[in-house]
């Protein structure tokens, strides 16, 4: 029952990073990636500390390296986002998929052959659905690459500390982490290429501009999903983790086909179809799973 809730939760995440695509394109036209990332992660980190200050003013040591993963992620996603095309950025990013068993093999983790289809049908699936004819090797398809690699580690750094902390507490510390190396590198980012007074009337212009944007990205993105993903991989393994979350893929396609009029091909329909397959076959392996 526990395990049927967490895979819940993991699907309630994927659901709500899909929709954010659209918010996080529509903050990019306005704001550099450093100050986005880092007001929606002060957001989320405000929501969280607002609902569990209690459980997070017991803890005394602070996780850094998840947060220095979560900002380097973020960053690097983000930042290639400005040069790369939509349909590269979800594949490449969606390669986080094959990235987190790799990475398991060092902690001693199984993977099954049911697993090793979902992975490839999920893969094929992440292909088709972000329309990949070109894949060029580009300073910002390589960003973005770095970027699938850290969200691989990310989740492998969950599953791993989550045997240690409490929910909410390892939320708060990872984004109030994220949120100030965002800022601070926003901040010199933006002061060494333009006067202060300048950038002082935009990014208050900006942020107003982007505030429905921000709000979503912050608090339902950051504060609520980053939250459930870190309660699911309590019950589910790091692998079957990734498969699921691909699933961000196909709501992104739905919600740039409701909010952005995007268009739906057969070949984009077949890649969800794949992704959604995969899904099921990863759940309904049995996982045995040893990590150190």
């Amino acid at each position: 029952m526990k395990k049927d809730i967490s895979l819940l939760a993991l699907f309630v995440t994927s659901a709500i990073w899909g929709f954010a695509f659209v918010a996080q394109r529509q903050g990019m036209e306005f704001l550099d990636p450093f100050i986005f990332n880092g007001i929606r992660f002060s957001l989320g980190a405000v929501f969280v500390g607002f609902f569990g200050y209690r459980t997070i003013a017991r803890h005394k040591k602070i996780p850094w390296l998840l947060g220095i993963v979560l900002f380097l992620g973020a960053t690097l996603q983000q930042t290639g986002l400005i040069w790369s095309t939509a349909g590269n950025a979800g594949f490449i990013t969606g390669l986080y998929v094959l990235f987190v068993p790799l990475l398991g093999i060092f902690r001693k983790q199984q993977l099954q052959r049911q697993t090793i289809y979902a992975i490839i049908l999920a893969v094929t699936g992440l292909y088709l659905i972000n329309d990949n004819t070109d894949i060029q090797v580009t300073f910002s398809n390589s960003l973005i690459l770095l970027g699938a690699v850290c969200w691989a580690l990310h989740m492998q750094l969950i599953d791993k500390l989550t045997r240690k902390y409490d929910t909410l507490y390892l939320a708060f510390a990872q984004f109030a982490i994220c949120a100030v190396l965002s800022l601070v590198t926003g901040l010199i980012y933006n002061l060494s290429i333009r006067p202060v007074e300048y950038f002082h009337q935009e990014i208050f212009v900006n942020i107003g501009v982007t505030g429905i944007a921000l709000i979503y990205s912050g608090l339902i993105s950051v504060g609520i999903a980053y939250t459930l993903q870190i309660f699911a991989q309590k019950k589910v393994d790091p692998t079957r983790s990734a498969i699921i979350l691909c699933l961000e893929s196909v709501f992104a396609l739905i919600g740039g086909w409701l909010i952005l009029k995007e268009e739906l091909t057969a070949s984009i329909l077949a890649g969800a179809l794949l992704i959604l397959l995969a899904m099921i076959i990863s759940i309904r392996v049995k996982t045995i799973v040893i990590s150190k």
